[in-house]
């Protein structure tokens, strides 16, 4: 990434969101009163009280965060989406439903993703099988250990269902200490096993975040090895992984908004600008380099997960560009602006 050659204007590749919950959102609606929560499982069921209560529908407010995050610059997003034996796939076709709305101009994966359980929530892997063919492009997990209880029959579970699909894999992982990481070896080894090398993602992976675990090194190679990319969002008091270390070790990272305006945050702007920003200071950039390469794990390293071209193999003469007011990368990521012009395939969005 380059300056632009004029002073003022920044040309930059589009920016990519690697995780976000655009069935939750409150985005274009009324204010939204969050319940305290102590733990992740409050938190789901905050979030399931939530949904039930929302009156305007999902496709609804997906697009209303979808023309938000485009007009800031997103060009594609990983979109995990709720699938249960409650849903059923509704959630599923409202976001797919919002995300054609905007044809070419955005490119939207979802996963089919089981918030309130799989093993424990019996009728939802069909579901999920359902949601398949109804619109959802990867096959989702969530806390094997934590939240299942049964690692090796969740990974069965999501891995079986990838495999008659023919579908790769976003895996949600809170758990942390050495219980995280022996997890996300698990996730490595069949990863490998089933040839998926650069097809599945780990989402938070608290347990990488954690420098003082003794098998972390390990992990990260295994991780390096199957190409498992894991995807970060820097939210509030939540850990965040140490980039030089993943770096060191070959480890690929992408960022994501995680929730916007949503039961589970009130913070979130929609903006991948933003995001960087945030990663950024919670890592505790200081160089040019370091605001650099949060932009750039905001933006080609997400494209390159989504298999997004015309952003990876990004030139000044693209035409599928951002332009910014601003000098330089680094002071773009400082100063978040949102950009003048927006332009995919040449046609100008904002």
């Amino acid at each position: 990434m380059t300056d632009s050659p004029s002073a003022s204007l920044l040309r930059t590749p589009g920016l990519v969101d690697g995780h976000i919950h655009p069935d939750k959102t409150s985005w274009g609606g009324p204010w939204l009163s969050r319940r305290p929560a102590a733990s992740l499982a409050d938190l789901i069921e905050n979030d399931r009280a939530t949904q039930a209560a929302y009156r305007s529908s999902v496709e609804d407010r997906a697009h209303a965060l979808f023309t938000r995050a485009l007009a800031n610059g997103t060009f594609g997003m990983r979109a995990h989406v709720d699938v249960s034996s409650e849903l059923g796939t509704a959630n599923v076709e409202g976001v797919r439903a919002a995300a054609e709305r905007f044809g070419e101009d955005l490119t939207v994966q979802i996963v089919a993703f089981p918030q309130f359980g799989l093993l424990t929530n019996p009728g939802t892997l069909d579901a999920m099988a359902a949601a398949l063919a109804s619109g959802a492009d990867l096959v989702g997990g969530i806390d094997p250990g934590g939240i299942e209880g049964d690692l090796h029959g969740h990974l069965d579970a999501i891995f079986g269902l990838a495999d008659r699909a023919g579908r790769d894999l976003d895996i949600h992982l809170h758990d942390g200490g050495e219980d995280g990481l022996a997890q996300i070896r698990e996730i490595a080894k069949r990863t490998i096993a089933s040839g998926r090398q650069g097809r599945v993602t780990i989402g938070h992976a608290f347990a990488v975040c954690d420098a003082s675990l003794p098998s972390l090194g390990e992990t990260l190679d295994r991780v390096a090895e199957a190409g498992i990319w894991i995807a970060t969002c820097a939210l509030g008091a939540d850990p965040v992984p140490d980039l030089d270390r993943l770096e060191h070790h070959g480890v690929r990272v992408v960022a994501g908004s995680d929730g916007v305006r949503d039961s589970w945050s009130p913070f979130g702007t929609g903006s991948m600008v933003d995001r960087a920003h945030l990663l950024a200071y919670r890592t505790g950039a200081l160089t040019d380099a370091d605001l650099e390469r949060a932009f750039r794990i905001a933006s080609t390293a997400g494209a390159e997960m989504l298999g997004l071209t015309e952003i990876t193999d990004w030139t000044e003469r693209s035409d599928t560009r951002l332009e910014f007011d601003a000098q330089h990368i680094a002071q773009l990521v400082t100063d978040r602006p949102a950009p003048i012009r927006v332009l995919r395939g040449g046609r100008e969005i904002r």
